[in-house]
């Protein structure tokens, strides 16, 4: 079997086809094709098998990465699949979204060595992707019903991860959502042609099936109290992600035109998804969007799919240390946005009240400051004007108010829920909380993995409990 793997050094890293930059631009359809059986195989055998899996240490779900790119390289796909999804509740949707170029593949071994990371995202999307054509994908079903029950607040990745964990110990779940669709960030966030929403939709209706109940168009502390939920539920989970968008503070930073990231995929998302949203697009417009994140590369696809007359992405820094995923940056490219390095916004002009332009200062990278990177420092009489009749701003998320939901919890100074970092539980008994509203804005992947995290200090909690509940009612 030894004899299938190490086989970087004669085959070459080749990714699966990608739709051609002048087809995409016109549709939201995914750009990556899937590989056939025997692609796989081929790439995942160039895995080394190293002793030290720097893959499995930098995923935020310590997946078995070596050991799934052995089976499938031995051609024993389903075996494969369940180790995949033995540590993740979304393996074809980590294999879609997640940065593997800033994670798994970025610290691969034979990648450091100049042969070419393993393609690890495809071959996951390729595993979970067959599980699902094949039946292999298990549905839910506890060993036995438990009595106590879970609220889970939010239906983005943390909060369906969490929700899958306890229901498969047999806890009673209800996940409770503002939006009419469950998956968060994964429905309304992120673009078609990166995640197919069927994709989002097939893993909620299997939770679902599953006996896990959804509560859409619930505002917990406005449609009912934080209290009330409590009462309602033995135990809570807060998954409610992070969605303010940080303000853009420039002269004419309020004008007509200028929008937040989120309010732009949003409504973009939904129109996709059939909805009929009221509303300006792209189309025929020149959209800047600032910040250089994967948001950002995600509004400045999206404004290419609409139509837009022309793109452009400004960025304080360069490209070296722009955040967002190299990948991600090259499809922008390929699909015709321009990128403004090291350019940040001094002001947005306006004609009668409605963006016409941003002025922007040309940039160039200072000392370091306390984070460890380069602070950009503008330069002196090098500004410059970017037509922009749309801007959008994808500067990042903050908390929203936890003061809406109860007085009772505990934040800290970024506004994040403050919790116990091993269990995951708040100042509150039996209230834990998960994800971007404890960590910051993040990744899917750490969403995920900290949906799983407090699941299982939770299902210790409510274990507990029962026990006390039956040697109460034993006396």
């Amino acid at each position: 079997m030894a004899s299938k793997m190490l086989q970087f050094v004669e085959t070459e890293r080749d990714m699966p086809a990608k739709r051609d930059a002048t087809e995409r631009r016109d549709d939201f359809l995914e750009i990556y094709g899937d590989y056939i059986e025997i692609k796989a195989q081929e790439q995942a055998s160039r895995c080394s098998q190293c002793g030290v899996p720097f893959c499995q240490n930098h995923c935020p779900l310590q997946n078995n990465i070596p050991d799934w790119l052995k089976l499938t390289a031995e051609g024993r796909t389903e075996e494969a699949y369940r180790v995949s999804a033995a540590t993740n509740n979304m393996p074809e949707i980590c294999g879609r979204i997640c940065p593997q170029d800033r994670l798994c593949e970025g610290s691969c071994v034979i990648e450091q060595s100049g042969h070419g990371t393993v393609t690890i995202g495809s071959v996951e999307r390729y595993l979970t992707d067959s599980a699902w054509e094949n039946g292999w994908v298990a549905p839910i079903k506890p060993r036995r019903e438990r009595g106590l029950s879970v609220g889970v607040i939010g239906a983005g990745p943390a909060g369906l991860a969490a929700a899958e964990q306890l229901r498969w110990q047999g806890w009673q779940v209800t996940v409770y959502d503002r939006h009419d669709r469950a998956g968060g960030l994964l429905i309304y966030g992120i673009p078609n042609f990166k995640l197919d929403k069927s994709i989002v939709e097939r893993r909620t209706k299997r939770l679902e099936e599953g006996g896990i109940k959804f509560e859409m168009g619930v505002n917990i502390g406005t449609d009912i109290s934080f209290e009330k939920l409590r009462e309602k539920h033995d135990s809570v989970l807060i998954a409610t992600g992070v969605y303010n968008a940080r303000d853009l503070n420039v002269p004419g930073g309020g004008a007509k035109g200028v929008s937040a990231a989120l309010d732009f995929l949003i409504a973009s998302n939904k129109r996709s998804l059939g909805d009929k949203i009221a509303g300006e697009t792209a189309e025929n417009k020149n959209v800047v969007v600032i910040g250089g994140g994967d948001t950002a590369m995600d509004c400045v696809r999206t404004a290419v799919r609409q139509g837009a007359k022309s793109v452009t992405c400004l960025y304080r820094r360069d490209h070296a240390n722009m955040p967002g995923s190299r990948r991600e940056t090259a499809n922008a490219i390929e699909e015709g946005v321009v990128f403004e390095w090291l350019a940040s916004p001094k002001s947005v002009h306006d004609d009668n009240g409605s963006a016409s332009s941003v002025r922007a200062d040309r940039m160039r990278l200072g000392a370091k400051d306390k984070s460890g990177r380069q602070a950009p420092e503008a330069i002196d009489g090098a500004d410059f004007d970017v037509p922009a009749d749309m801007v959008i701003k994808a500067l990042g998320f903050t908390p929203e108010d936890m003061k809406v939901l109860t007085e009772q919890l505990t934040t800290t100074r970024w506004g994040t829920v403050r919790v116990n970092p091993l269990t995951f539980e708040t100042n509150l008994p039996g209230v834990y909380a998960a994800g971007d509203i404890v960590r910051g804005a993040s990744l899917v992947v750490w969403a995920i993995r900290e949906g799983r995290d407090a699941a299982a200090h939770m299902h210790g909690y409510l274990a507990e409990l029962e026990r006390a509940s039956q040697l109460e009612a034993a006396e």
